[in-house]
This record gives C-alpha cells, structure tokens and sequence, in this order.
C-alpha cells in the first residue's frame, strides 16, 4: 500500500513540474527557447533548455530566477532543479 500511496505522490509531484514548465514555456519561446523536463527524481527535478536557451549566457539566471522559482511555488515539495546539457 505504501508503494502505492509514494506513486501517487510522485505523479502528482510530476504534474504540478509540468503545470509550473507549461506557466513559464511562453517567455522562453518570446527568445527562442523551450525546456524539457527529464526526470524527477525524490526532491529533484532535471530538465533541459532548448533552442536559443540553450548556452545563452543568461540561462543561469534563468534557471535560477524563473524556472527553479516557479517550479518551487508550485511543488514546494521540490528543493533543487538542476541542467542537464545536451
């Protein structure tokens, strides 16, 4: 039963990563850009920048002031949102 409930827990921690992606996913198409997300993994979650975004000299204070914010307004559960290059 517990397996089940930490499921749950995970995909609704999963949907709300999304809903937060798909908030911010207009201003990074206004440059060119987009994000993916990877995975989420315990308090973590991996995503990827795309298009202009990617290696654009700002895209630290992108990820830090807009994409890790917002994602942990929304899933407070989460504690770090980390770049995967490639």
């Amino acid at each position: 039963m517990r397996k089940e409930k930490d499921l749950e827990e995970h995909e609704e921690t999963v949907t709300r990563v999304l809903e937060a992606l798909e908030s911010i996913r207009p201003f990074l198409h206004k440059d060119g850009g987009d994000i993916e997300l990877i995975d989420v993994v315990d308090d973590k979650v991996y995503v990827r920048l795309l298009g202009n975004c990617n290696g654009c000299p700002v895209s630290f204070s992108t990820m830090k002031l807009g994409v890790e914010t917002t994602i942990k307004q929304m899933a407070p559960e989460i504690n770090e949102v980390l770049s995967v290059e490639g």
